[in-house]
Protein backbone atom coordinates (compact mmCIF):
# COMPACT_ATOMS: atom_id res chain seq x y z
CA UNK A 1 0.00 0.00 0.00
CA UNK A 2 1.35 2.94 -0.81
CA UNK A 3 1.43 5.78 1.78
CA UNK A 4 -1.10 8.39 0.19
CA UNK A 5 -3.83 5.23 0.24
CA UNK A 6 -2.73 4.77 3.83
CA UNK A 7 -3.24 7.88 4.49
CA UNK A 8 -6.56 8.30 3.03
CA UNK A 9 -8.02 5.07 4.39
CA UNK A 10 -6.52 6.30 7.97
CA UNK A 11 -8.53 9.15 7.39
CA UNK A 12 -11.92 7.37 7.12
CA UNK A 13 -11.34 4.82 9.90
CA UNK A 14 -9.36 7.45 12.76
CA UNK A 15 -10.76 10.78 12.04
CA UNK A 16 -13.58 10.91 14.45
CA UNK A 17 -11.70 9.23 17.22
CA UNK A 18 -8.49 11.73 16.86
CA UNK A 19 -10.83 14.65 16.81
CA UNK A 20 -12.40 13.11 19.68
CA UNK A 21 -9.57 12.31 21.93
CA UNK A 22 -8.22 15.76 21.33
CA UNK A 23 -11.60 17.23 22.11
CA UNK A 24 -11.90 15.93 25.38
CA UNK A 25 -8.07 16.60 26.08
CA UNK A 26 -8.43 20.08 25.23
CA UNK A 27 -11.88 21.34 25.28
CA UNK A 28 -11.41 22.63 22.32
CA UNK A 29 -12.90 21.80 19.27
CA UNK A 30 -11.52 24.08 16.97
CA UNK A 31 -7.98 23.48 18.28
CA UNK A 32 -8.73 19.38 17.88
CA UNK A 33 -9.67 20.03 14.69
CA UNK A 34 -6.68 21.78 13.17
CA UNK A 35 -4.40 19.62 15.67
CA UNK A 36 -5.82 16.47 13.44
CA UNK A 37 -5.14 17.98 10.20
CA UNK A 38 -1.29 18.91 11.37
CA UNK A 39 -0.80 15.25 12.16
CA UNK A 40 -2.47 14.00 8.49
CA UNK A 41 -0.26 16.73 7.12
CA UNK A 42 2.70 15.31 9.17
CA UNK A 43 2.14 11.73 8.19
CA UNK A 44 2.15 12.89 4.27
CA UNK A 45 5.56 14.20 5.15
CA UNK A 46 6.89 11.21 7.54
CA UNK A 47 5.61 8.16 6.52
CA UNK A 48 7.26 7.91 3.18
CA UNK A 49 10.78 8.07 5.18
CA UNK A 50 9.67 6.27 7.74
CA UNK A 51 6.94 3.42 6.73
CA UNK A 52 3.58 3.27 7.84
CA UNK A 53 3.27 2.84 11.55
CA UNK A 54 1.97 -0.67 12.60
CA UNK A 55 -0.99 1.27 14.58
CA UNK A 56 -2.01 4.35 12.33
CA UNK A 57 -4.90 5.79 14.76
CA UNK A 58 -2.49 5.92 17.54
CA UNK A 59 0.01 7.56 15.91
CA UNK A 60 -1.98 10.34 14.72
CA UNK A 61 -3.33 10.87 17.90
CA UNK A 62 0.25 11.04 19.46
CA UNK A 63 1.32 13.33 16.64
CA UNK A 64 -2.17 15.64 17.16
CA UNK A 65 -1.84 15.95 20.89
CA UNK A 66 1.88 16.84 20.63
CA UNK A 67 0.93 19.65 18.45
CA UNK A 68 -2.03 20.60 20.76
CA UNK A 69 0.78 20.98 23.79
CA UNK A 70 2.88 22.64 21.41
CA UNK A 71 0.35 25.37 20.62
CA UNK A 72 -0.95 25.45 24.38
CA UNK A 73 2.53 26.49 25.36
CA UNK A 74 2.99 29.05 23.15
CA UNK A 75 -0.18 30.64 23.46
CA UNK A 76 -0.45 30.63 27.02
CA UNK A 77 1.84 32.54 29.28
CA UNK A 78 0.97 31.32 32.81
CA UNK A 79 2.64 28.23 34.83
CA UNK A 80 -0.83 26.52 35.28
CA UNK A 81 -2.00 26.35 32.13
CA UNK A 82 1.93 24.74 31.14
CA UNK A 83 1.37 22.32 34.06
CA UNK A 84 -2.68 21.89 32.14
CA UNK A 85 -0.71 21.33 29.25
CA UNK A 86 2.10 18.71 30.51
CA UNK A 87 -0.81 16.31 32.10
CA UNK A 88 -2.37 16.01 29.08
CA UNK A 89 -2.94 12.42 28.07
CA UNK A 90 -4.10 9.99 25.92
CA UNK A 91 -6.01 6.80 27.87
CA UNK A 92 -5.27 3.16 26.89
CA UNK A 93 -9.29 2.82 26.31
CA UNK A 94 -12.64 4.57 25.85
CA UNK A 95 -13.93 6.02 29.13
CA UNK A 96 -15.83 3.81 31.92
CA UNK A 97 -19.39 4.56 31.96
CA UNK A 98 -22.72 3.00 32.29
CA UNK A 99 -24.34 3.92 28.51
CA UNK A 100 -24.25 0.77 27.26
CA UNK A 101 -22.54 1.84 23.75
CA UNK A 102 -19.93 -0.41 23.47
CA UNK A 103 -19.05 0.68 20.01
CA UNK A 104 -15.89 3.68 19.50
CA UNK A 105 -17.82 5.56 16.74
CA UNK A 106 -21.32 5.20 17.67
CA UNK A 107 -20.40 6.50 21.34
CA UNK A 108 -18.45 9.42 19.70
CA UNK A 109 -21.59 10.13 17.90
CA UNK A 110 -24.38 9.92 20.86
CA UNK A 111 -21.27 12.35 22.73
CA UNK A 112 -21.37 15.27 20.17
CA UNK A 113 -25.62 14.84 19.97
CA UNK A 114 -25.87 17.12 23.33
CA UNK A 115 -29.93 18.02 24.08
CA UNK A 116 -28.24 21.58 25.28
CA UNK A 117 -27.79 22.11 21.54
CA UNK A 118 -30.64 22.79 18.25
CA UNK A 119 -30.91 18.67 16.99
CA UNK A 120 -29.71 20.32 13.81
CA UNK A 121 -26.78 21.86 15.38
CA UNK A 122 -26.27 18.44 16.57
CA UNK A 123 -25.95 16.63 13.53
CA UNK A 124 -24.04 19.03 11.65
CA UNK A 125 -21.35 18.91 14.59
CA UNK A 126 -21.16 15.12 14.48
CA UNK A 127 -20.43 15.09 10.58
CA UNK A 128 -18.45 17.67 10.33
CA UNK A 129 -16.18 16.39 13.58
CA UNK A 130 -16.88 12.50 13.57
CA UNK A 131 -17.82 11.36 9.91
CA UNK A 132 -15.09 13.65 8.56
CA UNK A 133 -17.85 15.60 5.93
CA UNK A 134 -16.30 19.09 4.85
CA UNK A 135 -18.70 22.30 5.48
CA UNK A 136 -19.67 21.98 2.04
CA UNK A 137 -20.89 18.52 2.34
CA UNK A 138 -22.39 19.54 5.24
CA UNK A 139 -24.48 22.34 3.82
CA UNK A 140 -25.78 20.71 0.95
CA UNK A 141 -27.08 18.00 2.99
CA UNK A 142 -29.03 20.55 4.40
CA UNK A 143 -29.84 22.58 1.31
CA UNK A 144 -27.89 25.92 2.91
CA UNK A 145 -24.87 28.16 1.35
CA UNK A 146 -21.96 26.98 2.38
CA UNK A 147 -21.40 30.16 4.59
CA UNK A 148 -24.48 29.94 6.46
CA UNK A 149 -23.41 26.32 7.53
CA UNK A 150 -19.71 27.55 8.36
CA UNK A 151 -21.87 30.27 10.50
CA UNK A 152 -23.67 27.85 12.04
CA UNK A 153 -20.59 25.47 12.90
CA UNK A 154 -18.67 28.54 14.82
CA UNK A 155 -22.16 29.47 16.90
CA UNK A 156 -22.27 25.81 18.01
CA UNK A 157 -18.44 25.21 19.21
CA UNK A 158 -18.87 28.97 20.57
CA UNK A 159 -22.45 27.89 22.57
CA UNK A 160 -19.91 24.08 24.08
CA UNK A 161 -17.11 26.22 24.43
CA UNK A 162 -19.14 29.37 26.19
CA UNK A 163 -21.83 26.71 28.42
CA UNK A 164 -19.14 24.52 29.49
CA UNK A 165 -20.84 21.58 27.58
CA UNK A 166 -19.29 18.36 28.21
CA UNK A 167 -18.13 15.97 26.00
CA UNK A 168 -18.98 12.62 27.68
CA UNK A 169 -21.48 9.94 26.98
CA UNK A 170 -24.25 10.14 28.55
CA UNK A 171 -25.79 7.18 30.71
CA UNK A 172 -28.32 4.80 29.88
CA UNK A 173 -31.77 6.36 30.71
CA UNK A 174 -30.86 9.46 28.86
CA UNK A 175 -29.80 8.15 25.55
CA UNK A 176 -33.12 8.12 24.04
CA UNK A 177 -32.99 11.85 24.63
CA UNK A 178 -30.36 12.24 22.19
CA UNK A 179 -31.24 9.09 19.80
CA UNK A 180 -33.19 11.54 17.37
CA UNK A 181 -30.21 13.34 16.47
CA UNK A 182 -27.88 10.59 16.45
CA UNK A 183 -30.39 8.98 13.85
CA UNK A 184 -30.22 12.12 11.62
CA UNK A 185 -26.35 11.50 11.94
CA UNK A 186 -26.52 8.32 10.86
CA UNK A 187 -28.94 8.98 8.19
CA UNK A 188 -27.22 11.79 5.99
CA UNK A 189 -23.94 10.00 6.41
CA UNK A 190 -25.37 7.17 4.27
CA UNK A 191 -27.15 9.36 2.06
CA UNK A 192 -23.37 11.30 1.16
CA UNK A 193 -22.75 7.53 0.61
CA UNK A 194 -25.48 6.77 -1.30
CA UNK A 195 -25.62 9.56 -3.63
CA UNK A 196 -22.38 11.51 -2.49
CA UNK A 197 -22.98 16.02 -2.67
CA UNK A 198 -19.81 16.71 -5.04
CA UNK A 199 -17.17 14.79 -6.91
CA UNK A 200 -16.08 12.55 -9.42
CA UNK A 201 -18.03 9.72 -8.13
CA UNK A 202 -22.07 9.46 -7.40
CA UNK A 203 -21.51 6.56 -4.73
CA UNK A 204 -18.92 6.50 -1.76
CA UNK A 205 -19.81 2.97 -0.42
CA UNK A 206 -17.14 3.11 2.09
CA UNK A 207 -19.79 5.47 3.48
CA UNK A 208 -22.93 3.99 3.46
CA UNK A 209 -21.22 0.70 4.65
CA UNK A 210 -20.04 2.52 7.93
CA UNK A 211 -23.58 3.94 8.28
CA UNK A 212 -25.41 0.76 8.14
CA UNK A 213 -23.15 -1.32 10.32
CA UNK A 214 -23.64 1.63 13.02
CA UNK A 215 -27.01 1.10 12.49
CA UNK A 216 -27.43 -2.52 13.17
CA UNK A 217 -25.16 -1.51 16.55
CA UNK A 218 -27.65 0.69 17.31
CA UNK A 219 -30.58 -1.80 16.27
CA UNK A 220 -29.13 -3.78 18.96
CA UNK A 221 -28.54 -1.27 21.87
CA UNK A 222 -32.13 -0.44 21.03
CA UNK A 223 -34.19 -3.05 19.17
CA UNK A 224 -37.19 -1.79 21.00
CA UNK A 225 -37.17 1.34 19.05
CA UNK A 226 -38.91 1.37 15.83
CA UNK A 227 -37.58 4.26 13.92
CA UNK A 228 -34.02 2.66 14.78
CA UNK A 229 -35.56 -0.14 12.71
CA UNK A 230 -36.78 1.84 10.30
CA UNK A 231 -33.34 3.55 9.44
CA UNK A 232 -31.70 0.21 9.04
CA UNK A 233 -34.60 -1.51 6.96
CA UNK A 234 -34.06 1.71 4.55
CA UNK A 235 -30.60 1.81 4.57
CA UNK A 236 -30.70 -1.78 3.33
CA UNK A 237 -33.40 -1.43 0.49
CA UNK A 238 -31.35 1.58 -0.50
CA UNK A 239 -27.98 -0.14 -0.50
CA UNK A 240 -29.40 -3.20 -2.80
CA UNK A 241 -29.41 -1.15 -5.62
CA UNK A 242 -25.57 0.06 -5.46
CA UNK A 243 -24.39 -2.36 -8.18
CA UNK A 244 -26.85 -0.94 -10.91
CA UNK A 245 -26.94 2.84 -9.97
CA UNK A 246 -23.68 3.75 -12.08
CA UNK A 247 -22.32 2.10 -15.30
CA UNK A 248 -19.56 3.60 -17.32
CA UNK A 249 -19.29 6.22 -15.06
CA UNK A 250 -23.11 7.73 -15.75
CA UNK A 251 -26.04 7.15 -13.45
CA UNK A 252 -28.45 4.89 -14.42
CA UNK A 253 -32.25 6.20 -13.63
CA UNK A 254 -34.54 3.30 -11.51
CA UNK A 255 -36.45 2.69 -14.49
CA UNK A 256 -33.03 1.27 -16.43
CA UNK A 257 -31.25 -0.49 -13.47
CA UNK A 258 -31.02 -3.99 -14.18
CA UNK A 259 -33.14 -5.57 -10.95
CA UNK A 260 -31.65 -9.14 -11.49
CA UNK A 261 -28.19 -7.72 -9.81
CA UNK A 262 -29.85 -6.25 -6.98
CA UNK A 263 -28.78 -7.91 -3.90
CA UNK A 264 -31.83 -10.01 -3.07
CA UNK A 265 -30.59 -10.77 0.84
CA UNK A 266 -30.47 -6.94 1.62
CA UNK A 267 -33.88 -6.45 0.20
CA UNK A 268 -35.04 -9.75 2.02
CA UNK A 269 -32.96 -8.51 5.29
CA UNK A 270 -34.52 -4.92 5.35
CA UNK A 271 -38.18 -5.70 4.01
CA UNK A 272 -38.34 -7.91 7.23
CA UNK A 273 -36.32 -5.17 9.95
CA UNK A 274 -39.54 -2.57 8.10
CA UNK A 275 -41.94 -5.68 9.16
CA UNK A 276 -40.99 -5.79 12.66
CA UNK A 277 -40.50 -1.86 13.23
CA UNK A 278 -44.17 -1.44 11.65
CA UNK A 279 -45.63 -3.99 14.17
CA UNK A 280 -44.52 -1.44 17.22
CA UNK A 281 -47.17 0.46 15.81
CA UNK A 282 -45.50 3.55 16.20
CA UNK A 283 -44.69 5.04 12.68
CA UNK A 284 -42.18 7.24 12.06
CA UNK A 285 -40.41 9.10 9.42
CA UNK A 286 -37.32 6.38 8.48
CA UNK A 287 -40.09 3.64 8.95
CA UNK A 288 -42.38 5.59 6.22
CA UNK A 289 -39.47 6.01 4.09
CA UNK A 290 -38.58 2.31 4.13
CA UNK A 291 -42.17 1.66 3.10
CA UNK A 292 -41.31 3.86 0.02
CA UNK A 293 -37.69 2.05 -0.50
CA UNK A 294 -39.81 -1.68 -0.07
CA UNK A 295 -42.00 -0.13 -2.85
CA UNK A 296 -39.45 0.11 -5.12
CA UNK A 297 -37.33 -2.62 -3.93
CA UNK A 298 -39.86 -5.47 -4.14
CA UNK A 299 -41.47 -4.72 -7.55
CA UNK A 300 -39.81 -6.90 -10.31
CA UNK A 301 -40.73 -4.51 -13.31
CA UNK A 302 -40.82 -0.56 -13.26
CA UNK A 303 -44.63 -1.38 -14.43
CA UNK A 304 -45.28 -3.04 -10.89
CA UNK A 305 -44.20 0.17 -9.32
CA UNK A 306 -47.34 1.08 -6.70
CA UNK A 307 -46.60 4.51 -7.54
CA UNK A 308 -50.31 5.56 -5.62
CA UNK A 309 -48.80 3.72 -2.57
CA UNK A 310 -45.56 5.76 -2.84
CA UNK A 311 -47.89 9.04 -3.14
CA UNK A 312 -49.89 8.28 -0.18
CA UNK A 313 -46.64 7.35 1.78
CA UNK A 314 -45.22 10.70 0.47
CA UNK A 315 -48.21 12.35 2.04
CA UNK A 316 -48.01 10.74 5.28
CA UNK A 317 -44.13 11.37 5.48
CA UNK A 318 -44.82 15.12 4.88
CA UNK A 319 -46.47 15.62 8.33
CA UNK A 320 -43.03 14.10 10.03
CA UNK A 321 -40.73 15.96 7.62
CA UNK A 322 -42.49 19.10 5.88
CA UNK A 323 -39.63 19.62 3.15
CA UNK A 324 -39.56 20.86 -0.08
CA UNK A 325 -37.27 17.69 -1.11
CA UNK A 326 -40.09 15.51 0.20
CA UNK A 327 -42.55 17.32 -1.83
CA UNK A 328 -40.67 17.21 -4.84
CA UNK A 329 -40.55 13.57 -4.23
CA UNK A 330 -44.58 13.12 -3.53
CA UNK A 331 -44.78 15.22 -7.04
CA UNK A 332 -42.50 12.78 -8.91
CA UNK A 333 -44.63 10.11 -7.38
CA UNK A 334 -47.59 11.61 -8.42
CA UNK A 335 -46.66 12.26 -12.22
CA UNK A 336 -45.93 8.62 -12.07
CA UNK A 337 -49.05 7.40 -10.83
CA UNK A 338 -51.62 10.46 -11.99
CA UNK A 339 -49.72 11.52 -15.33
CA UNK A 340 -46.64 14.24 -15.98
CA UNK A 341 -49.14 17.27 -16.24
CA UNK A 342 -50.32 16.22 -12.12
CA UNK A 343 -46.81 16.35 -11.30
CA UNK A 344 -45.62 19.38 -13.02
CA UNK A 345 -48.99 20.84 -11.13
CA UNK A 346 -46.99 20.32 -7.96
CA UNK A 347 -43.90 21.30 -8.97
CA UNK A 348 -45.11 25.00 -10.15
CA UNK A 349 -45.62 25.13 -6.05
CA UNK A 350 -42.05 24.33 -5.35
CA UNK A 351 -38.58 26.71 -4.94
CA UNK A 352 -35.75 24.90 -4.33
CA UNK A 353 -32.84 27.66 -5.23
CA UNK A 354 -29.45 25.89 -7.32
CA UNK A 355 -31.13 22.51 -6.25
CA UNK A 356 -30.36 20.32 -9.60
CA UNK A 357 -32.85 17.77 -8.79
CA UNK A 358 -35.86 20.20 -9.72
CA UNK A 359 -35.15 21.14 -13.07
CA UNK A 360 -34.14 17.61 -13.34
CA UNK A 361 -37.64 16.47 -12.69
CA UNK A 362 -39.40 18.88 -14.84
CA UNK A 363 -37.52 17.73 -17.89
CA UNK A 364 -38.90 14.53 -17.58
CA UNK A 365 -42.32 15.37 -17.27
CA UNK A 366 -41.79 17.45 -20.42
CA UNK A 367 -39.96 14.54 -22.20
CA UNK A 368 -43.07 12.43 -21.50
CA UNK A 369 -45.11 14.79 -22.53
CA UNK A 370 -43.31 14.96 -25.68
CA UNK A 371 -42.10 18.36 -25.20
CA UNK A 372 -39.05 17.72 -26.01
CA UNK A 373 -37.27 21.18 -26.49
CA UNK A 374 -38.47 22.31 -23.24
CA UNK A 375 -37.36 19.41 -21.92
CA UNK A 376 -33.90 19.68 -23.22
CA UNK A 377 -33.66 23.05 -21.86
CA UNK A 378 -34.39 22.09 -18.30
CA UNK A 379 -32.24 19.43 -18.36
CA UNK A 380 -29.49 21.86 -19.58
CA UNK A 381 -30.05 23.54 -16.70
CA UNK A 382 -30.15 20.56 -13.63
CA UNK A 383 -26.73 19.53 -15.96
CA UNK A 384 -25.35 23.13 -14.91
CA UNK A 385 -26.51 22.45 -11.69
CA UNK A 386 -25.58 19.00 -10.42
CA UNK A 387 -22.92 18.06 -7.79
CA UNK A 388 -21.65 14.87 -9.76
CA UNK A 389 -19.23 13.63 -13.04
CA UNK A 390 -22.36 10.69 -13.20
CA UNK A 391 -24.92 13.23 -12.62
CA UNK A 392 -23.90 15.62 -15.49
CA UNK A 393 -23.11 12.69 -17.75
CA UNK A 394 -26.27 11.15 -18.00
CA UNK A 395 -28.27 14.66 -18.05
CA UNK A 396 -26.01 15.68 -20.98
CA UNK A 397 -27.00 12.06 -22.75
CA UNK A 398 -30.69 13.33 -21.93
CA UNK A 399 -30.25 16.73 -23.36
CA UNK A 400 -29.19 15.03 -26.54
CA UNK A 401 -31.48 12.78 -26.84
CA UNK A 402 -34.51 15.78 -26.64
CA UNK A 403 -32.00 17.97 -29.09
CA UNK A 404 -32.38 14.87 -31.71
CA UNK A 405 -35.90 14.14 -31.09
CA UNK A 406 -36.89 18.47 -31.27
CA UNK A 407 -34.07 19.50 -33.75
CA UNK A 408 -33.99 22.58 -31.81
CA UNK A 409 -31.03 24.50 -29.78
CA UNK A 410 -30.65 24.37 -25.94
CA UNK A 411 -30.33 27.54 -24.34
CA UNK A 412 -27.19 28.17 -21.65
CA UNK A 413 -28.09 28.63 -18.31
CA UNK A 414 -28.96 31.90 -17.37
CA UNK A 415 -30.57 33.23 -20.89
CA UNK A 416 -33.88 34.73 -20.62
CA UNK A 417 -36.87 32.51 -21.38
CA UNK A 418 -39.34 33.54 -24.38
CA UNK A 419 -42.53 34.76 -22.90
CA UNK A 420 -44.32 31.70 -24.53
CA UNK A 421 -42.50 29.08 -23.11
CA UNK A 422 -42.94 29.85 -19.83
CA UNK A 423 -44.14 27.10 -17.92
Amino acid sequence: MDVETAVAEAFREEWGQVVATLIRITGDWDLAEECAQEAFALALRTWPRDGVPKRPGAWLTTAARNRATDRRRRETAGAAKLREAALMHVPDGPDLDDSGVTDDRLRLIFTCCHPALATEAQVALALRTLAGLSTAEIARAFLVPEATMSQRLVRVKRKIRNAGIPYRVPPAHLLPERTAAVLGVLYLTFNEGYSASAGPDLLRPDLAAEAIRLARVLAQLMPDEPDVLGLLALMLLQHARRATRVDAGQLVPLEEQDRTRWDAGEIAEGTQVLETALRRRRPGPYQIQAAIAACHATAARPADTDWPQIAGLYRELRKHVPSAVVELNRAVAVGMADGPLAGLALLDALTMDGYHLLPATRADFLRRLGRHAEAADWYAQARDLAPTEAERTYLTRRISEAVSVSGGPVRRSGEPRPPEESP
